[in-house]
């Protein structure tokens, strides 16, 4: 199964010089966050195969005029031909009550009113979310800070990816577009990248439905 993974910035490449044949064999799009909503329902419309999203700090615009023909997957856990996809945006809490923002505290309540659902679904296989793990590719200062507890999460459900954005590859030299931690590969999906999700794992994942 091939994902297209988006967040943050639009791709030139994809969307002003858009060809159909780039995206051709594309199975599924999932967006991390801070994309206008046109951006997505292009994609969607074009494509024609189903886009999952979760919110970033910038997208407050969704609450009026959310994506259409797009599934959002906040606090929940989406199955796509067996592979279960579990959504939680926003970033790190800078602006007070600010929507799409969260503390560290907060997030882990959003965590909690999720147990029955990964209970049912016997965890997750891919993780989605705006901001990045804790100190796993996040920076310093507080808005770009990355939350424990979903390296809390990749430890103890062992996803096989963990897709986020928030730190664009300009903010730093040390920016990563690929990482493991444990068993988990992350993907900053920063503009565009494309997964090549494995068929065993598939499988495997669809088995435990």
């Amino acid at each position: 199964m091939k994902i297209l993974v988006l967040a943050d910035r639009k791709s030139k490449y994809l969307y002003d010089f858009y060809e159909p044949d780039k995206l051709k064999d594309v199975d599924l799009i999932i967006s991390c966050g801070d994309l206008p909503a046109s951006y997505l329902s292009f994609f969607v419309t074009l494509c024609n195969v189903p886009l999952l999203y979760v919110r970033g700090n910038h997208d407050d615009k969704y609450a009026i005029a959310p994506p259409e023909g797009c599934i959002c997957i906040e606090d929940d856990i989406y199955v796509h031909q067996g592979v279960r996809i579990m959504g939680l945006g926003g970033s790190m809490e800078y602006i007070p009550k600010a929507d799409n923002q969260y503390t560290e505290q907060k997030m882990r309540k959003r965590l909690r009113r999720m147990q029955y659902k990964l209970w049912r679904h016997k965890g997750f296989d891919i993780l989605v979310t705006h901001a990045p793990a804790y100190q796993i590719n996040d920076l310093e200062d507080l808005p770009h800070r990355g939350f424990e507890v979903f390296r809390t999460l990749m430890e103890k459900y062992k996803p096989k990816y963990f897709f986020h954005g928030h730190v664009h590859a300009n903010y730093s030299r040390k920016f990563k577009r690929i990482d493991t931690y444990g068993e988990t590969t992350i993907v900053n999906g920063f503009e565009y990248y494309i997964v090549e999700y494995p068929e065993e794992i598939k499988a495997s994942a669809a088995s435990l439905e």
